[in-house]
C-alpha cells in the first residue's frame, strides 16, 4: 500500500531529471571527443537511447528487471523477472515502489528508465566512425535484452546476486561495469578504425559533457538511496569528493608523463571518480571517498595506457573509464564498506577492513561473474547481427565521415571564405 511522502517523490522527481540530463551531457562528451566528420553520429548513438531504450523498457523492459523475484520464487531462475508488469499493466497510482512505500511505482519506473538509457549508450564511444546505425539499433535490443536487464533483476530486483548478498549502490556491476566490458568485446570484434580521426575536435564541449555528467551524477548516486536521509547526503557527498580527487589525481600523473597539466585529462579522471565511486557512493565514509576517487585516478590512467599499448580501438577510453572503473568499485566497497555510514538495518554491510571477508569474495565473484556475461554475450550478438547486416560501415563510408554518408547530416557547415581586397582610397 502507498504512503505517499511528498518530500521523497519530490526528490526523486528531481532524481530522474537530473540522470535523464546525462544522457544529452554524455552526447556532449562523445561528440567532443571524435573528429569533426563524426560528431552528430556518435550524439545520435546516445539520443536515439532516449527514445528506443523507452519504448523497450514500457514495453516489457521494467517488467523484466522489477517483477517477481528469487525468494518467492515468481521470476525465472533469479536472472530476469516476470512479465505480469509489462506495458505497465496493474500498476496504478496507489502502487508503491518496491524500493520505498512512500513512492509511487510509477516514479520508480521513471528513475530507473533514465538509468536504462543510458548504460547502453556508454558502450558507443568504444566503437565510434566503425559501426553503421542499422546494426547499432539491433545492438541496442539485443544488449538491453540479454545483458542490461538480467543484471538489474540480479542485482536490484531481487535475483540470484541480490540473495546472495552482493551489492551495487547505484551501478558499478549494473551500469558501468558491463558496459565498459561490453565495450572492450565490441572493440575487439569491430576492429581499428582505418581512417585516422583528428579529434577531439572541440575539448571546450567535452568540457560541457563533463559538467552535465557530473552535475546529473548526484541525482544518479545520492538518488538510488530513494529517499531523503543520512545516507542520501553522504552519497552526495561521496560523489563529489571522488569525482574531485579522481581528477586532481589524473591531472598530476598525465602532467608528470606528458610535463604538461591537460584539460582533457582532468575531464576525464573526473568521469573516472564518478563510475568509479558509484557502487560504493553510499555504503563508504568522505574519507574512503578521497581514497577511491585518488586510486581511480591512477589506476584508470594506466588503464588507458595500458590499452594504447596493446594497439586496443576503444576510441573514447569505455573500458579504461567505466569498465575499469567500475569494476574497481565495486572490488573496493568489498574492501571498505562499513555500517558506520549505512547501517545494516538499512541494507549497509561491513567490508573486508570491518572484518567481513565474504562480503569482499562475494563482490570479487560477482565482478568477475559480470565481466564474463557481458563480455560474452556482446561478442555473440555481434557475431549474430553481422549475419544479418554488416556491423562495421563501409570504407568509404569510413572515410567520407558517419554524418554525411549514413545521416545525410553535417554538424559544420563549411564557409569558403571569399578574397577581402582592400579599399582603394578616392
Amino acid at each position: 500500500m502507498l504512503h505517499l511522502d511528498t518530500g521523497n517523490t519530490a526528490f526523486m522527481l528531481l532524481c530522474a531529471s537530473l540522470v535523464m540530463l546525462m544522457t544529452p551531457g554524455l552526447a556532449f562528451f562523445y561528440g567532443g571527443l571524435v573528429g569533426r566528420k563524426n560528431v552528430l553520429a556518435i550524439m545520435m548513438q546516445s539520443f536515439v537511447s532516449m527514445g528506443w531504450t523507452t519504448v523497450l523498457w514500457w514495453a516489457f523492459g521494467f517488467s523484466m528487471c522489477f517483477s517477481g523475484d528469487q525468494k518467492s520464487g515468481t521470476d525465472f531462475f533469479g536472472i530476469i523477472g516476470n512479465f505480469d508488469w509489462a506495458g505497465l499493466r496493474g500498476i496504478t497510482l496507489a502502487t508503491p515502489s518496491p524500493s520505498n512505500d512512500t513512492i509511487p511505482m510509477v516514479v520508480f519506473c521513471a528513475y530507473q528508465m533514465m538509468f536504462a538509457i543510458i548504460t547502453p549508450a556508454l558502450i558507443t564511444g568504444a566503437f565510434t566512425n566503425r559501426i553503421t546505425f542499422k546494426a547499432y539499433m539491433l545492438f541496442l535490443t539485443a544488449w538491453l535484452i540479454l545483458v542490461y536487464f538480467p543484471f538489474v533483476h540480479m542485482v536490484w530486483g531481487g535475483g540470484m546476486l541480490a540473495e546472495w548478498g552482493v551489492k551495487d549502490f547505484a551501478g558499478g556491476i549494473v551500469v558501468h561495469n558491463i558496459a565498459g566490458i561490453a565495450a572492450l568485446a565490441s572493440i575487439l570484434y569491430v576492429g581499428k578504425r582505418k581512417v585516422v580521426d583528428r579529434g577531439p575536435h572541440s575539448i571546450p564541449l567535452v568540457a560541457l559533457g563533463t559538467g552535465l555528467l557530473w552535475f546529473g551524477w548526484y541525482g544518479f548516486n545520492a538518488g538510488s538511496e530513494f529517499r531523503v536521509d543520512s545516507t542520501t547526503a553522504v552519497a552526495f557527498i561521496n560523489t563529489d569528493i571522488a569525482a574531485s580527487f579522481a581528477a586532481i589525481a589524473w591531472m598530476c600523473v598525465d602532467w608528470r608523463v606528458s610535463k604538461k597539466p591537460k584539460f582533457l585529462g582532468l575531464l576525464t579522471g573526473a568521469v573516472a571518480g564518478l563510475a568509479t565511486i558509484t557502487p560504493a557512493a553510499g555504503y563508504v565514509s568522505p574519507t574512503t571517498a578521497v581514497i577511491i576517487g585518488l586510486v581511480a585516478g591512477v589506476v584508470c590512467y594506466y588503464a588507458c595506457a595500458l590499452k594504447n599499448k596493446l594497439r586496443w580501438d576503444d576510441a573514447l577510453d569505455v573500458w579504461g573509464v567505466h569498465g575499469v572503473g567500475g569494476f574497481l568499485g565495486i572490488i573496493l566497497l568489498g574492501v571498505f564498506a562499513s555500517t558506520a555510514w549505512n547501517p545494516a538495518a538499512n541494507g549497509g554491510v561491513n567490508g573486508l577492513l570491518a572484518g567481513d571477508s565474504s562480503f569482499f569474495l562475494k563482490q570479487l565473484a560477482a565482478g568477475l561473474f559480470s565481466s564474463v556475461w557481458a563480455f560474452g554475450f556482446t561478442l555473440g550478438m555481434l557475431w549474430l547481427i553481422d549475419r544479418i547486416t554488416p556491423v562495421r560501415v563501409e570504407d568509404a563510408h569510413e572515410e567520407l565521415g558517419l554524418d554525411e554518408a549514413i545521416h545525410g547530416e553535417t554538424a559544420y557547415v563549411e564557409v569558403d571564405v571569399a578574397v577581402v581586397r582592400p579599399i582603394q582610397p578616392l
